[in-house]
């Protein structure tokens, strides 16, 4: 018949959200632009757009539900979904290899340094006479990695292993294992936050100012951003395992949920290693 659907793929019909999506992150870009010259109503705009931004991804990902449930995700469909995935985490790896390079700069080629009473104040020339090449920087103190980092580390690494049991009871069938395990994935998710945010408010050092303090707080920083967001990822995922939308066959939402949840598991690895350990070895202890 003319016009019957003869083939595995899903079109979409015409959505008006990417386009209120695409006017929301420009309304949020100026509003963070006028807030940090601090021009007026910089802040308001901020929060409007974010709060558009926000509709917009609960109306689309709604949608993309209802697909699901009508049958429009198709194995085809499933698979091209998994490719996205994968694509959208490996330029998330890219984000965070930045940030290593970053440190592996700093630390390998530390810049001469001008000193003030064993604190650092700024750069100097290469032939300045209170010039220093070492990393950390002299006169600063760093977190121990085997007190909170490595605590930190063991509630990560127990949390990879509650979703896997999530997953796993899923594709088996076990309903109550499979909300035990995100609940208990969601706690450990909230906890790391929290220590995070302490070992935050007790680190010796400034964000500013300092190449070593810098480039901490942005990896680690961004680090602790995708844990948030992976824990409102995970929150939804059991909002929906309670109302029964995952099956052992079609799950992809909550298999998303997963592989950035172990994308974020093997970043903090590579930063406690490289950052609080190697990064810190040596070096006073605060």
């Amino acid at each position: 018949m003319a016009g019957a659907k003869n083939h595995d793929y899903h079109i979409l019909p015409p959505d008006i959200w990417p386009l209120v999506g695409s006017f929301s992150a420009f309304v949020m870009a100026i509003g963070g632009i006028r807030w940090m010259h601090d021009m007026s109503f910089g802040p308001l705009v901020f929060a409007i757009g974010f709060a558009a931004i926000a509709l917009t991804f609960y109306a689309w990902w709604a949608n993309v539900i209802k697909e699901a449930h009508a049958g429009d995700h198709t194995p085809v469909v499933q698979l091209h979904l998994r490719y996205g995935m994968i694509l959208f985490i490996a330029s998330e790896v890219m984000f965070f290899v930045g940030w290593f390079w970053a440190w592996f700069d700093y630390a390998l080629f530390p810049q001469p340094l001008e000193m003030v009473d064993g604190i650092v104040t700024n750069y100097i020339g290469q032939d300045g006479a209170a010039a220093l090449l070492q990393w950390p920087p002299k006169g600063i103190e760093v977190l121990n990695a085997f007190e909170l980092p490595l605590l930190n580390t063991m509630i990560l690494l127990c949390s990879g292993t509650t979703v896997t049991w999530a997953h796993h009871s899923l594709i088996h069938g076990d309903r109550k294992g499979l909300i035990t395990g995100l609940w208990l994935t969601i706690i450990l998710g909230v906890l790391f936050s929290f220590i995070q945010a302490y070992e935050y408010s007790v680190a010796p050092f400034p964000f500013a100012g300092i190449n070593y303090s810098s480039a901490f707080y942005m990896a680690t920083g961004f680090h602790g951003f995708h844990v948030l967001v992976g824990t409102i990822f995970l929150i939804v995922c059991l909002a929906r395992a309670y109302k029964g939308h995952f099956t052992p066959k079609q799950h992809f939402g909550f298999e998303a949920a997963a592989w950035y949840w172990h994308f974020v598991d093997v970043v903090w690895l590579f930063l406690f290693i490289v950052v609080y350990v190697w990064g810190g070895w040596g070096a006073p202890v605060h």
